[in-house]
C-alpha cells in the first residue's frame, strides 16, 4: 500500500478517498487476505495519514462488505473469494455483452466518434506507458457504451457492483501485457459497434470481459500464493 500522508489534507475527504481506494484495492487483490485484522493506528502510520481518514474508510468498507468489525478485535478483512470474482465477471459478460449488442443499435454518430476518440488516445497513453490514464479512459469507454444502449435497468444493475469493477479494471490493466490487450480489444468493440452488428459487438464484450476475468484470477492466484 502507498505511503499518501501529507500534513496539509490528511484529515480531508481526499485523503480518506485515497485510504478506502488503496485498502479495497489490497483486500480485492489478495493482498489483504480474508482474516487479517486492519489496525487504525498501523494503517494510518503506514500510510501517512492521522486515525481519522483510515477509520471512515474502514466504515466505507464495511458498507462494501469488504470488511466487518469483530468484538474486542476490530476491523477484519472479509474480502470476496474467486467464486464471487467468477459471478461478478459471469454477470458482467451477459449485462455489458448485452449493453453493447443494444449500443450497436441505438448509439449516436456522436457517441461513436467519442469512443474512437478514446481508443485512439489509448493507444496513444500505451505508447507512453501511462497506465493511469489508460484505466481513466478504459472506465470512459464502458461508460459510453452503457450509456448508448438506452436501458436505466441495465445501467443501475451494473452501478450495484461499480466498486468492484472499477478495481478490478484498474488491478487488471496493472497486469504485464493486458493493457495492450485491452486496447486492441476495444478497437475491435468500436469496429463492430460503428458497423451496426449487434451479434459482432455482443460477442466482442463478451470476449474482451472473459479475457479480462482470466487475467484477473490469474493475478489473484499468484498474490495468494506469495502470501502463503
Amino acid at each position: 500500500m502507498k505511503y499518501i500522508g501529507n500534513s496539509t489534507f490528511e484529515d480531508s475527504t481526499a485523503a480518506r478517498t485515497q485510504v478506502f481506494k488503496e485498502l479495497e484495492k489490497a483486500i480485492l487483490s489478495g493482498e489483504l487476505a480474508p482474516g487479517d485484522s486492519l489496525v487504525e493506528m498501523k494503517l494510518a502510520a503506514q500510510m501517512g495519514v492521522s486515525r481519522t481518514p483510515v477509520r471512515e474508510a474502514l466504515l466505507q468498507l464495511e458498507l462494501e462488505r469488504l470488511v466487518k468489525h469483530i468484538p474486542n478485535r476490530g476491523a477484519v478483512v472479509v474480502g470476496i473469494s474467486e467464486k464471487d470474482i467468477e459471478d461478478i465477471y459471469t454477470l458482467r459478460m451477459r449485462i455489458e455483452g448485452l449493453a453493447a449488442r443494444w449500443a450497436a443499435e441505438k448509439i449516436t454518430d456522436e457517441e461513436i466518434e467519442d469512443l474512437r476518440s478514446i481508443v485512439e488516445l489509448q493507444e496513444f497513453y500505451l505508447q507512453k506507458g501511462d497506465a493511469i490514464q489508460t484505466w481513466h479512459l478504459d472506465s470512459r469507454f464502458h461508460e459510453i457504451v452503457n450509456t448508448a444502449c438506452r436501458s436505466g435497468p441495465l445501467r443501475h444493475t451494473l452501478s450495484s457492483f461499480h466498486n468492484y469493477i472499477q478495481s478490478a479494471r484498474r488491478i487488471s490493466l496493472e497486469i504485464p501485457d493486458r493493457a495492450a490487450f485491452s486496447v486492441s480489444e476495444h478497437r475491435k468493440i468500436l469496429e463492430a459497434i460503428s458497423k451496426r452488428d449487434m451479434d459482432l459487438s455482443e460477442q466482442a464484450m463478451i470476449t474482451h470481459i472473459s479475457n479480462a476475468r482470466d487475467k484477473f484470477l490469474s493475478s489473484v492466484r499468484t498474490q495468494m500464493n506469495k502470501s502463503e
